[in-house]
């Protein structure tokens, strides 16, 4: 994706804020820097540190120019007194002041999301804006509503979103003029009676609140188009909202609604009647058949209880909750919803009747194999690639998706999104964060289609709608970073941000970068400042310094381009800065790795790679030395985020080359330091492993492979330079294959002679276990999952005898029993295990073999004189037959 490259303005303290305030306002006079607080009658001082200083200095020198300001916009997030302080100064300043702006919600935490201001209050003078018919004090700590606004008179819109209202006063009813009201994610438990007052009122959002009964008086609004009443917890309607007669939308989803006023079917203009998720159970004929009415989500045509008393929500009946323990699976969804955890830290919750037929869905997760991620070169992947099919299923109710991740180390101006993939495009969707630990975050959004699904580390999107005549976007992160679009830039409004834009602008466009920390516009030397350039689909960048028209005020730099791309200010003592530039960028996203070839001690044809962070390999290591051996691993090795690499077999060692990863023989691999990095592979050899051990090796390369693989010592030769292709070369040993060992019935494996179990208890020979196999059939899976064997195990079983199903038995059945050697219990582990798969023929097969197991040790030990002639072992009687089922 084109983007801008946003640079890093410096610390600045107060007294550096008033300097850069006197500065500007010295160019206003001047005219080249008068757009850059002061445009045309806007003052934008929200995203830029030290704005109330500024504001404050702006004041006090009682400029002209501030007659004219209309629009001001300023940050909350600032000291409280400071503050109080500044707006105590606006209303004899601005007097002209018709829409005010003290937001917060431009800074982002820890974990992305948006902070709030420090506004707690107003000063009484702002009542003194006789002009003022915009207010916005969004995301801010609001408890109660200033007595200041109730006595704006000129009030046309009032914005008190994400605050901490409980309620709202009556004196509210007394603005003559408010046509807009939005007090959505609040507290209100209760709205005042003279809200009917508000005859102007067009558009009402009580959205996201605590609201359980609504003033009958609401229906005197006579004016009201719109009205939001989502989110809360509203049991019953005033039959006063029939009286609405403007009304064109009404939205009361998600609510406890048992029944609606019948007059809602008669309103003349509603177009949108929004009831979903409610517990409506009977509704009038003319609302069920209106097409602009939404239901879903209610157990319309259910018996009732008995009215008028409200529902008790503690006897809803309880979604179905569903638990799977494996990354490779299915579940089913019906009408009444379910909530599904997968094994993988997924968690996806469908409402009831988001589904009008049962429907079943396949879930899998993926490595980030290359062709299916593409990353930005600020992007960083959390996640594996969740895949949920069938892919673009529609769903009558929005599917909610929970996807576990630990975040990285907190970074600035960057968030986390759920990203999906449509159309071989991967698009964002917008999320938010839920804690569950210290290190365990969710992501948590509303899928609106099934796909791939994966968690990014992105930099914070800016975005705006471009129309023809021209806008200004700026960075909440870096707040000196911003995008000038004069009139005409384009022929038709569309949406712009900093990380894309159109291919191309009618006009140029300014774009606006801070200069280096330690560089002011005074001490700057043009012959140590570059700009440099980069395209989206390369990895070098060009110095395009004489090539554009470079302008520099105290604290930035502006130049002109014609379309979005990658744009760098460098400021070096070296009078050339081509390579450094280009390493400089490359140490952004370095990584010291090591990489690790490991066999499993049990199978050394299961080879593991792995290509982990320097300070990861021991505690690796060490976590799976019980399972695997091999070499050290290989020396340090520098590597990007997201790099392909490969790992090349060599000296008469292959791997199979049906793998989707594999190519030419050579699995593919992509570098992501906050994932494993790992592959298990199952490598095979043309040698004659029974007359020899066969000594290989597998060697990684970057990028593309040479055509042909150099032998060990050429290797060694090519790893000169930094870039070169070779890597690291690490040894493998497959052993001589002894032959199998039994009765002849499974040349697929070699195990030493085994007994599962204890005589006295009873035991099972080799014989008894493929006695035991050669009954399972294609049940196998489910026993070997009962028994405790992990899901991958049990791929790489089938992989290795794809066509041999006798032989995916005896090889799990043995495999286990090798483990368990000496281990108590075993045996009735594996009763229960086929008890569990539905197998209790099996089962019972196994019981009457340990049964005359025991009874073959009782006859020995009389027969010895160990043990008195009426003795007996528990569970056991005179009718079973003494003959041996033993080997």
């Amino acid at each position: 994706m084109a983007a801008v490259l946003e640079g890093q303005e410096p610390e600045e303290t107060a007294a550096a804020a008033e300097d850069a305030a006197r500065s500007t306002v010295e160019a206003v006079d001047s005219k080249p820097g008068a757009s850059f607080l002061l445009a045309g009658n806007q003052l934008n001082l929200d995203l830029r540190p030290g704005g109330c200083h500024r504001l404050q200095y702006l004041c006090s020198q009682l400029l002209p120019q501030l007659l004219q300001v209309e629009f001001l916009r300023l940050s909350t997030h600032e000291d409280p007194q400071l503050l109080d302080d500044t707006l105590a100064k606006v209303p004899w300043s601005l007097l002209r002041l018709r829409s005010l702006v003290l937001k917060g919600g431009q800074s982002r935490g820890a974990l992305g999301a948006c902070l709030h201001g420090t506004l707690t209050t107003l000063p009484a003078g702002l009542s003194d804006l006789a002009c003022l018919a915009h207010l916005d004090l969004s995301f801010n700590r609001l408890e109660t509503l200033p007595t200041c606004v109730l006595e704006l008179c000129s009030l046309d819109a009032l914005l008190l979103s994400h605050n901490r209202l409980s309620e709202l006063p009556e004196a509210l009813g007394a603005l003559p003029t408010l046509t807009f009201l939005t007090v959505t994610h609040n507290r209100l438990q209760r709205l005042p009676t003279t809200l009917g007052s508000l005859s102007t009122l067009q558009r009402l959002d009580l959205s996201e609140n605590l609201l359980d009964t609504i003033p009958s008086e609401i229906g005197d609004l006579s004016s009201l188009c719109e009205l939001n009443l989502a989110s809360n917890r509203l049991q019953n309607l005033p039959a006063s909202l029939a009286g609405l007669r403007s009304l064109r939308l009404l939205v009361l989803h998600s609510n406890l609604l048992t029944s609606v006023p019948t007059g809602l079917a008669h309103l003349p203009l509603i177009t949108r009647l929004d009831l979903r998720d409610n517990q409506l159970r009977d509704l009038p004929a003319e609302l069920l058949d209106a097409p602009f009415v939404r239901l879903q989500g209610n157990p319309l045509g259910e018996d009732s209880p008995a009215p008028p008393s409200p529902p008790d929500i503690s006897q809803v009946p309880e979604m179905p909750r569903l638990f799977l323990t494996s990354d490779l699976d299915s579940f089913l969804v019906t009408p009444h919803g379910c909530s599904v955890t997968l094994a993988c830290g997924v968690r996806l919750q469908f409402p009831a009747g988001a589904t009008t037929t049962p429907i079943t869905i396949h879930y899998r997760l993926w490595l980030p194999e290359p062709g299916l991620v593409s990353l930005g070169p600020h992007d960083f992947l959390l996640s594996g690639v969740l895949e949920l099919q069938p892919h673009g299923v529609a769903f009558q109710q929005d599917v909610s998706l929970w996807l576990l991740f630990v975040p990285p180390r907190v970074r600035r101006c960057r968030e986390v999104v759920v990203r999906t993939r449509s159309d071989n495009m991967w698009n964002d969707l917008e999320t938010h964060l839920e804690e569950e630990a210290p290190k365990r975050l969710w992501a948590r959004c509303q899928v609106p289609h099934f796909s791939w699904f994966l968690v990014v580390l992105r930099p914070v999107s800016n975005t705006c709608l471009l129309p023809p005549e021209g806008a200004l976007l700026c960075s909440s992160g870096h707040p000196g970073v911003r995008v000038t679009f004069p009139p005409g830039v384009t022929e038709e409004p569309r949406q712009v941000s900093m990380q894309s834009g159109p291919r191309s602008f009618l006009q140029p466009v300014t774009v606006q970068l801070p200069l280096p920390p330690g560089v002011t516009g005074f001490s700057l030397n043009r012959s140590h400042l570059h700009l440099l350039y980069r395209t989206p689909l390369t990895t070098t960048w060009d110095d395009i310094t004489t090539q554009v028209a470079l302008e520099f005020t105290h604290l930035y730099a502006r130049f002109q381009v014609t379309h979005f791309s990658w744009y760098w200010l460098w400021y070096t003592t070296k009078t050339c800065v081509g390579g450094l530039a280009r390493k400089a960028w490359e140490r952004l996203r370095l990584h010291r790795v090591n990489l690790i070839a490991l066999q499993r001690r049990r199978d050394p044809e299961q080879v593991l790679l792995q290509c982990l962070p320097r300070n990861k390999v021991d505690a690796t290591l060490s976590r799976l030395l019980d399972r695997y051996r091999g070499p050290e691993p290989s020396e340090t090795v520098e590597m990007f985020e997201g790099e392909k690499f490969f790992a090349a077999f060599e000296r008469g060692i292959d791997v199979d080359a049906d793998r989707p990863d594999c190519v030419d023989g050579r699995v593919c691999f992509v570098f992501y330091s906050h994932l494993k990095n790992i592959k298990e592979v199952y490598i095979t050899t043309a040698l004659d492993r029974e007359a020899q051990d066969v000594r290989g090796q597998v060697s990684f390369y970057r990028s593309s492979l040479p055509a042909e693989v150099p032998e060990e010592a050429e290797a060694a030769r090519q790893k000169k330079g930094k870039d070169a292709l070779w890597m690291a070369t690490l040894p493998i040993k497959l052993p001589r294959l002894r032959g199998a060992q039994g009765s002849g019935q499974g040349t697929d494996f070699s195990l030493m002679p085994l007994n599962l179990g204890d005589a006295e208890t009873g035991f099972l020979t080799q014989s008894n276990l493929l006695s035991v196999a050669s009954r399972l059939g294609p049940d196998w899976p489910a026993v070997a999952l009962h028994l405790g064997m992990p899901y991958r195990e049990l791929q790489r079983i089938r992989h290795e005898f794809r066509d041999d199903l006798d032989g995916q038995i005896r090889h799990m059945l043995f495999s286990w029993a090798e483990r368990q050697t000496g281990q108590p219990g075993a045996v009735g582990h594996l009763v229960q295990a086929l008890e569990q798969s539905d197998r209790r023929d099996v089962a019972e097969e196994v019981r009457a073999i340990l049964e005359l197991g025991r009874h073959k040790y009782q006859d020995s030990i009389r027969r010895t004189g160990l043990a008195p002639e009426d003795s007996t072992l528990p569970g056991t009687s005179a009718s079973q037959t003494p003959e041996s089922a033993q080997a």
